[in-house]
């Protein structure tokens, strides 16, 4: 496709990308947070509908029935054969309140816009829309169907959303994922796994001064337990609480353990060796019960990311920019996407940084030239001579990442 037309159709809705990205910004949508997300949904329902998407929302709720949101499932059709998976998340981190106390703001002479959820992720969530509505525009619809989905639960490990990005995924012929790029312009090509690892362990009170001998003390299990754990590659006990009062043996303790991996095996081993530790008893009296929550597998890469990567680089070089990537120790719904077996790739929105904190920003700079790389993208992998595993031997060919992996 034509390089001036994709910079120029990205150009062009650059003025509707600003003022959406106010619009959402200034909702507060963290999760859980329901009224919110589903404000949000609303207006991204409204948005693809008016760029010609087949729009559906549906209610998600947690494992207890819950409800944690609307999910959004857009839908345009071309004249191709491939389904290509636009995905991004409504929901951010941050409590009530928060967008009526920082709403958008933008600073000109640094071309940046700040706010909460500002990369992460509405403005990702913007950008695949934005470039769509470029493909429409220039009648680029060599896809089969693109579909954009939205869910209201990644921040919390799509505890709800998971059985629909299965589904989306099981048909899908690539996943490209709406989550900013890094701060140094990297698209992300792995994801290390993640789980929380929630620990009860159950002792037994007695008066400290008189008779602490008929105690089993909790929290000296706990103390044992968090040096245990401690000695596993990629585990973190950030969480330990215990007892009630000085003069009592502890009969409760409460650890939560933060586990990242890079590869499925490591993944596996480390919750298999926390499992194996808190159930061995470190005080007579003590036992635990063990509850992993929200357990995201490593996306590695693999070879249909580096035939991703490789459609990217090609282009980024007709816009002429050039594309980088990383490997991070922060999961995402690509993890989930990935576990498909489809090729995924991620950090397909604009440049941003800070996410999850106060200064949470976004280059407004950078969102024309993305926007254009992803519709580009998106038209070149359309193509079955391109997507074709058996015909296309560079999809096999190793890839190595431009930068190592962050943590």
């Amino acid at each position: 496709m034509n390089a001036a037309a994709l910079r120029a159709a990205a150009a062009t809705r650059y003025p509707a990308f600003l003022a959406r990205l106010s619009e959402l910004v200034e909702i507060d949508s963290g999760s859980r947070q329901v009224d919110g997300l589903r404000k949000v949904a609303a207006r991204l329902a409204g948005y693809a509908a008016e760029a010609g998407a087949q729009v559906r929302t549906t209610a998600i709720s947690d494992e207890d029935g819950c409800a944690l949101g609307d999910a959004v499932i857009a839908r345009i059709s071309g004249s191709g054969t491939r389904r290509i998976l636009l995905a991004a998340h409504l929901d951010t981190v941050f409590p009530p309140g928060t967008a009526q106390a920082r709403p958008l703001t933008v600073d000109g002479a640094a071309g940046r816009a700040y706010g909460p959820g500002v990369c992460d992720d509405k403005g990702g969530l913007l950008a695949g829309l934005a470039a769509v509505e470029v493909l429409t525009s220039l009648g680029a619809g060599r896809f089969g169907e693109l579909v954009l989905v939205a869910t209201p639960d990644e921040e919390i490990g799509s505890v709800g959303s998971r059985p629909l990005l299965a589904e989306l995924a099981a048909t899908a012929d690539a996943i490209l994922c709406l989550e900013c790029a890094r701060d140094n312009g990297d698209l992300v090509s792995a994801r290390k796994g993640v789980a929380d690892v929630e620990i009860d362990l159950h002792g037994r009170a007695a008066h400290a001064g008189i008779e602490p001998e008929r105690g089993a003390n909790a929290a000296l299990a706990a103390a044992r337990l968090t040096v245990a754990l401690q000695s596993i590659d990629g585990v973190n006990v950030g969480v330990l609480q215990a007892g009630t009062r000085p003069n009592v043996v502890a009969d409760r303790a409460r650890l939560v353990v933060d586990v990242r991996a890079a590869e499925p095996a490591a993944y596996e081993a480390a919750l298999a060796d926390i499992t194996r530790l808190a159930g061995t008893p470190l005080v007579d009296g003590v036992s635990a019960t063990i509850r992993v929550v929200a357990p995201t597998p490593p996306w590695s890469g693999g070879e249909g990311t580096g035939w991703l990567l490789r459609a990217a680089e090609q282009v980024g070089a007709e816009l002429g920019l050039t594309v980088t990537h990383a490997a991070t120790g922060g999961c995402a719904d690509a993890n989930l996407l990935a576990a498909s077996g489809v090729p995924v790739l991620d950090g397909l929105g604009p440049v941003g940084g800070g996410d999850h904190g106060p200064d949470e920003w976004l280059d407004l700079q950078s969102v024309v030239p993305r926007v254009a790389l992803l519709a580009g993208l998106i038209d070149r992998i359309s193509q079955p001579a391109l997507i074709d595993a058996e015909n296309d031997a560079t999809r096999r060919t190793a890839y190595v990442p431009s930068h190592p992996p962050t943590q």
